[in-house]
């Protein structure tokens, strides 16, 4: 990809929620996109640290002590083996950076679960 990503004019593209769109690669990652709103599901990644940054809108993340609340142009990485469960009372957007084996709902089955994300 030689090309400008203009994230504003990618989330246009889909409507769903919780449903990831891999905008690009980096080294072993994938850049991704979602849109958040009402609640995911308590999951956690063994592996991987998870990286969410707030294009837009405001995304919770519960955890099992605490509960972070991600404002517009602020992330949080949730540790390795930490449950977790994001959610977005309104529709926020939200990039992610992920290595590319990661399944969005992590060890945890479920309807949300998105095992190969499609390319925007």
């Amino acid at each position: 990809m030689k090309e400008k990503v203009v994230l504003a004019e990618k989330f246009t593209l889909f409507d769903e929620c919780w449903t990831p769109k891999i905008l690009g690669e980096l080294n072993d990652s994938y850049v991704k996109i979602f849109k958040a709103k009402g609640e995911f599901v308590w999951h956690r990644h063994e592996k991987e640290d998870e990286f969410f940054l707030v294009i837009d809108g405001e995304l919770h993340i519960k955890l099992k002590d605490q509960e972070i609340l991600l404002k517009k142009g602020e992330f949080f990485i949730v540790p390795r083996g930490v449950d977790h469960m994001p959610y977005a009372p309104q529709e926020a957007h939200v990039l992610l950076f992920e290595k590319k084996e990661v399944i969005n709902t992590g060890s945890t089955a479920s309807d949300k679960t998105v095992e190969n994300p499609e390319w925007l």
